[in-house]
């Protein structure tokens, strides 16, 4: 991740996405010809995990996706952060520098905004993404059900003459950061009980009555694995209570905490220790594959709640 200007964000996406994306036909078997296509990378070859597209498709160019970038980056002044990844397409995360960061508690808690942009060939459009960034864990998150931090984009050729709309449509996450901020703050004020609050969101993960007392004898999976899920996750909220300020638990106290530190703990837990074994090494497959598990959103959902 490098700091640069606004002005030059296209020049590091360029040179990031250094190859051109088009399509092919397919044919069957002895040379037979089909009416479907597939999606080639001019430097790589085919592109595994994509579905045959028609002949009407016209697949997005790097071009269209700094245009995006470009108008994203409209709404930061000055430095932004720029990152760079692909999977099965183009994804771009941009944001400012810490000047826009809010506080959640004290002076070490803060978030600050990061645009996420997904250009995929799936046939899912581009999407623009408000998710923010945590100093106390060096994380970064999403809220999915806080309204108004998605935009989608027609996905059609040429998106560089639609560079006033992109803009304005960009503009509308601007609503969404504040939203996001606000139901943070709120999710700060509220306290839970972390065991109450993973128990819930892994419900059906919990020991039976029968497996736990099986387990005062010998090793029972189910109960193992809660534990140490439990123990991980609460390890991360005793971690990040130290680098923020707030009180250390007592020794045999309940572990009482905010609403905030639950979620992030949760999401933390999925995103680094439960997907470390999944072999998910990138940093943004590791983002996207977290803001779209069940366990992250349930665990947003009981934060919210109040």
């Amino acid at each position: 991740m490098s700091n640069i200007q606004a002005s030059d964000v296209s020049a590091s996406v360029r040179s990031a996405f250094n190859f051109d994306v088009d399509k092919f036909p397919l044919y069957g078997p002895d040379n037979m010809s089909t009416d479907q296509y597939g999606l080639f990378r001019s430097d790589t070859g085919y592109i595994e995990g994509v579905k045959s597209i028609s002949s009407r498709y016209v697949p997005h160019s790097t071009d269209d996706v700094c245009a995006l970038v470009e108008a994203a980056s409209t709404m930061f002044d000055g430095e932004v952060e720029c990152k760079t990844h692909w999977n099965k397409g183009h994804y771009v995360s941009v944001a400012p520098t810490c000047d826009r960061r809010r506080a959640i508690f004290g002076t070490d808690d803060n978030i600050f905004p990061r645009v996420i942009i997904r250009g995929g060939f799936d046939g899912k459009g581009f999407h623009g993404s408000m998710g923010y960034w945590r100093d106390a864990c060096d994380n970064l998150a999403m809220l999915r059900k806080v309204s108004g931090c998605v935009v989608s984009i027609r996905h059609t050729s040429g998106l560089r003459d639609r560079m006033t709309e992109l803009v304005e449509t960009f503009s509308q996450l601007e609503e969404g950061w504040e939203n996001m901020t606000v139901a943070a703050q709120a999710m700060q004020e509220r306290d839970v009980n972390l065991a109450d609050f993973v128990r819930e969101v892994y419900a059906d993960k919990v020991p039976t009555a029968e497996e736990i007392i099986l387990a005062e004898t010998k090793k029972v999976r189910a109960v193992s694995t809660y534990e140490d899920r439990l123990e991980a996750i609460m390890d991360r909220v005793v971690e990040e209570r130290a680098k923020t300020g707030r009180d250390a638990f007592q020794v045999g106290e309940k572990k009482i905490v905010s609403a905030w530190e639950a979620f992030n703990a949760v999401q933390g837990y999925v995103q680094h220790d439960a997907q470390a074994k999944k072999g998910f090494k990138s940093d943004f497959a590791r983002i996207l594959r977290a803001s779209s598990c069940p366990r992250v959103l349930a665990a947003e959902t009981l934060a919210l709640a109040g």
